[in-house]
């Protein structure tokens, strides 16, 4: 178990390639009795950036640059709950100025517009990895930027129940009978373990996870993963996750060296820090414990996730 690389090593990989992040908005239609997928893509821009402003946050990027290189691998980016595609945009930019192709997600019904306390919606469990899946097809197939992307090359980045699709998507096959701190009691855990053929997607090699929403306590509900996962745990947990749950995940999945155990931390250092209204309006996730410094956590967990998808990527 390690926590930081260099943030000096992390700055020099980020500056061997740097560009703005370009930076649009897009739909992928609605298919079947599943709505419209709202995403956000960065990419590699060689212009300079602008100040973009997108709810609370002031991004810096271009409005729809054309895409700087080619061949470029795909990052997902898949929120928590009532998360939304803005919520890792720290992450997004700087993957972007590293030569990727970044796509976030809005989860339908699950998002901060939802607004919706029910925290284990089967449906929404069931439908997210879907919903990956489907914007995996999207990106590759139809967006304006699929031209540039290596289909060979398709990571994914998740937090909290986003955390819980990447394991699903890699190949995880979720235990929803286990008493988890997420599950156990609750009469609905019997509709959850009812759930049965969860998306998968082999296209996703390589994927990064924080403090996962788990029901991967057995041995076996991971033992079909055969993919590179980095995985990052907050001392404290919170939002239904316990940092003992994430340990167990990567005790199942066998990690040393990519398994990050964060000081000091609760559940929500894993966001992009918070603008200053930001924080008065929401604190509970944006207040971290004394002496935790979110913004420069952030510029060592960016560099490590940069340094993770290159390495696997052969960049």
């Amino acid at each position: 178990m390690r926590f930081g690389l260099s943030l000096g090593l992390g700055l020099v990989l980020l500056a061997t390639c740097a560009h703005a992040a370009g930076l649009r908005s897009v739909e992928v239609t609605a298919e079947g009795d599943r709505p419209t997928l709202n995403v956000l893509i960065w990419s590699p821009c060689a212009a300079p950036p602008d100040n973009i402003r997108l709810g609370p946050f002031t991004l810096p990027a271009v409005r729809d640059c054309p895409v700087a290189g080619s061949k470029l691998p795909l990052i997902v980016v898949s929120h928590g709950f009532g998360g939304n595609n803005l919520g890792h945009h720290d992450t997004a930019e700087a993957l972007a100025d590293a030569g990727f192709v970044v796509a976030a997600l809005n989860h339908p019904g699950d998002t901060t517009a939802a607004n919706s306390a029910n925290t284990l919606s089967p449906t929404a469990l069931g439908e997210r990895p879907a919903d990956v899946k489907r914007l995996i097809d999207f990106m590759l197939g139809a967006s304006p930027v699929a031209a540039s992307i290596d289909p060979e090359r398709v990571g994914f980045f998740g937090f909290s129940r986003g955390g819980y699709t990447g394991i699903v998507i890699a190949g995880g096959n979720p235990d929803f009978t286990r008493g988890t701190a997420s599950c156990g009691g609750d009469a609905r855990c019997a509709k959850l373990a009812a759930l049965g053929g969860l998306t998968h997607d082999p296209r996703v090699k390589a994927v990064v996870i924080a403090d996962p929403l788990s029901f991967f306590d057995a041995p076996k509900s991971v033992e079909d993963i055969k993919v590179p996962i980095q995985l990052w745990s907050s001392q404290f947990g919170g939002g239904g996750v316990l940092p003992e749950s994430v340990a167990t995940v990567a005790h199942n999945l066998n990690l040393t060296s990519e398994f990050h155990l964060v000081p000091n931390s609760g559940h929500f250092v894993f966001l992009a820090p918070c603008p200053a209204a930001m924080a008065a309006r929401v604190p509970d996730i944006c207040t971290d414990p004394p002496g935790f410094d979110r913004v420069a956590f952030h510029e060592r967990l960016d560099a490590e996730i940069v340094a993770f998808f290159r390495k696997h990527f052969g960049m």
